[in-house]
């Protein structure tokens, strides 16, 4: 919340809500003035607020630009504006949505970090691909805007042109890959038309390999995109060609592409964090699952981001057990404290029975925009909190929720997805699974998938109530999203109206545990090399195997490591675990050096190396029988031992002679000459 209170400035938007001063006031700190019409006859209210120098709270956001433009001659004025008309006040629960104003108005004042840009620069080079005279049109219309080449993927017949204003070329794009700025495209049946053509373009010889590159994409081809998820990929403009108005609006943008343009960061990455791979065997693979765009790719131990062509669905950062990717846009604590606002002051206000309801703007403000006009409204006790994309929510946030005393969470998106939302349904899978374990109730966290305003007010209404915690939490979230979340589970646990140990996991569950055989693993602490979290650890003054299961995030490279094949993983949320000293998995006495007395392995190792090696090995055999005592003794004796005891290296037994398929046919017949039977 602010550290300097607001002046808040409530208005009835001329009396077509109720406003409910002394729920608003029990909630929110400051100085309340309270209006009819505050955009028109009670404008000086707000210029005397401007004049009084304090941070100004409008609970308004439809005359936003008005006071925004009345503002401009206070530079220093802080604003801020609230929703509280169609998330509340225009509804048949109006009466009953003090509460809930009280919480938008405090979750608005919120501070929430700047906004990270990745600049993106196009010169308007544009290719435009097509198969026929629909391609050459749109250049036409565009040549005087960019600078166009045509490439024809298998024309028909083409009729030429009177004037070359921009090449027409042959040739099918086999790849590509970039982005606005910056595309690369490979192309076969590469080939120059004839300048003799006539009545229709004839092309010279054709050659495949051909590359090229271009700022903008334009594809009336009516083809397979070029691009996963290509709608969302800057600078790559489709459209069927046979479909006038979609030809139409892509040239209208094309035309608009030339210049600098900012777009937001909205993944955060930190590769040393990340758990993809070790030593060449892969390992957490949820980012590249789950990424629509293709911007996710291997590289080395980690995978890389390209930031130029995320679209910022957030599903990698949602599903990244380790943090190393999380979403900016905002980060997770950020969310989580404007949550903690929103639960805190509604119950302060005397508001019960909270659930929240996280949308995106695009889709979510519309559709509560047109409930609240046309329809019933958002019942009284349904919180909407927006978020960029819904896809972005991980564990954290929806437990948090139930932590800080909600009800219930309601995520809203679309009847068709913009994005993939299979990793959004096993976030809220695991969720549910776990508040439902803790005595929260079942089926509390539910995915609306509606585009209809009264459809989307009639799920609102079916939705489960569940049992609020009798002692929410208030911590306060900071820091990077692994540690977020495990603090979030934390403090589930003891809200928990009925706290259990453990709670079993489906697989793909970022936390879990690691069970071992213990007889068949020799300490050999490939493990532990390859876990990237240190939840698995050696001690370096016993022969031990340890474990924290609170840093395990089941990405499974100790499994795949382990050469014994002792390791398999337990998706499951273990508190008691979380909270227990380090566990120790496995530990044995050392082997102390014949020589030294120095410990360098464990007795188990030793012996399993003397059982293979003596008595079976040319090496340890007869005369040479006490040298297994080699096998011993630490690595600087053993050096010591083997020069100073004139070993001859060279010294094997004659191997038997190299048999041709001759020398197999006679042994095979017991002919004379059969060097086996020599």
């Amino acid at each position: 919340m602010a550290t300097v209170a607001s002046h808040l400035l409530i208005c009835s938007c001329e009396k077509t809500m109720p406003l409910d001063v002394p729920a608003i006031n029990r909630g929110c700190a400051g100085k309340i003035t309270q209006a009819n019409q505050l955009c028109g006859l009670e404008l000086e209210r707000f210029k005397q607020a401007l004049a009084d120098g304090a941070p100004i709270t409008v609970a308004c956001t439809q005359e936003a630009p008005l006071f925004r433009e009345v503002a401009e001659d206070f530079p220093q004025a802080q604003l801020t504006f609230a929703n509280i008309r169609e998330a509340g006040g225009w509804s048949n629960d109006a009466a009953a949505a003090g509460p809930k104003a009280a919480a938008l108005i405090a979750a608005a004042q919120e501070e929430m970090p700047p906004i990270s840009m990745v600049t993106l620069e196009s010169s308007g080079v544009a290719l435009i691909y097509g198969r026929d005279e629909v391609a050459i049109d749109a250049a036409q219309r565009l040549a005087d805007r960019l600078d166009i080449t045509v490439l024809l993927s298998k024309p028909g017949d083409v009729t030429p042109r009177r004037s070359n204003e921009f090449p027409v070329l042959k040739g099918t794009i086999r790849n590509a890959r970039g982005h606005l700025g910056a595309f690369e495209l490979g192309i076969d049946d590469y080939a120059l038309p004839l300048p003799s053509s006539r009545a229709k373009l004839v092309f010279g010889p054709a050659r495949n390999g051909a590359t090229s590159t271009c700022d903008l994409i334009l594809d009336l081809s009516g083809g397979t995109p070029l691009f996963p998820a290509h709608d969302l990929r800057p600078g790559y403009l489709r459209a069927d060609p046979r479909d006038r108005a979609a030809v139409e609006r892509a040239i209208a943008d094309a035309g608009n592409l030339v210049g600098t343009f900012d777009k937001p960061r909205f993944i955060q990455f930190e590769e040393a964090l990340c758990a993809h791979s070790r030593s060449g065997i892969t390992g957490c693979t949820r980012c590249l699952d789950l990424c629509p765009t293709g911007a996710i790719t291997p590289n080395g131990k980690a995978v890389a981001i390209d930031a130029n062509v995320c679209a910022g669905c957030g599903a990698c950062a949602s599903v990244c057990p380790t943090g190393a990717a999380s979403y900016a846009l905002p980060s997770a604590d950020a969310l989580m404290r404007r949550l903690r606002t929103l639960l805190q002051t509604y119950r302060k206000a005397g508001g019960s029975n909270a659930i929240v309801l996280f949308h995106d703007g695009e889709h979510g403000d519309a559709l509560i925009d047109a409930l609240a006009r046309f329809g019933a409204g958002l019942p009284a006790h349904v919180l909407p909190l927006r978020v960029n994309e819904v896809t972005q929510l991980g564990p954290e946030s929806i437990a948090a929720v139930f932590a800080y005393g909600g009800c219930g969470v309601a995520i809203l998106t679309r009847g068709k997805p913009r994005h993939d939302i299979a990793g959004l349904h096993r976030t809220a899978g695991t969720s549910d699974t776990v508040v439902a374990a803790l005595g929260f109730g079942a089926g509390l966290v539910r995915i609306l998938e509606t585009d209809d305003p009264d459809q989307l007010r009639a799920m609102l209404d079916a939705a489960p109530g569940g049992v609020a915690t009798p002692k929410p939490a208030g911590f306060v979230p900071r820091g990077a999203k692994r540690g977020v979340l495990e603090t979030t589970f934390r403090e589930l646990h003891l809200a928990a109206p009925a706290p259990v140990d453990s709670v079993p996991l489906a697989p793909g569950a970022p936390f879990g545990g690691v069970n071992l055989n213990v007889e068949g693993c020799t300490l050999c602490h490939a493990c532990v090399t390859a876990c990237p979290t240190g939840a698995l650890s050696d001690n370096p003054d016993r022969a031990m195997l340890r474990f924290t299961e609170s840093l395990c995030v089941q990405c499974g490279l100790c499994e795949a490591t382990c050469p014994e094949k002792v390791i398999t993983l337990e998706p499951r949320l273990d508190f008691a675990a979380w909270n227990a000293p380090l566990r120790v998995l496995k530990e044995e006495e050392p082997f102390n050096c014949i020589a030294c007395g120095k410990p360098f392995g464990t007795k188990s190792s030793i012996e399993r190396v003397l059982a293979k090696l003596g008595e079976k090995h040319w090496m340890f055999q007869g005369a040479n029988a006490k040298r297994i005592d080699v096998i011993k003794m630490c690595a600087d004796c053993r050096v010591e031992a083997v020069v100073n005891e004139g070993f001859d290296p060279h010294g094997a037994p004659q191997r038997p002679p190299v048999m041709s398929t001759e020398d197999y046919l006679r042994a095979r017949d017991g002919k004379k000459g059969d060097p086996v039977g020599s």
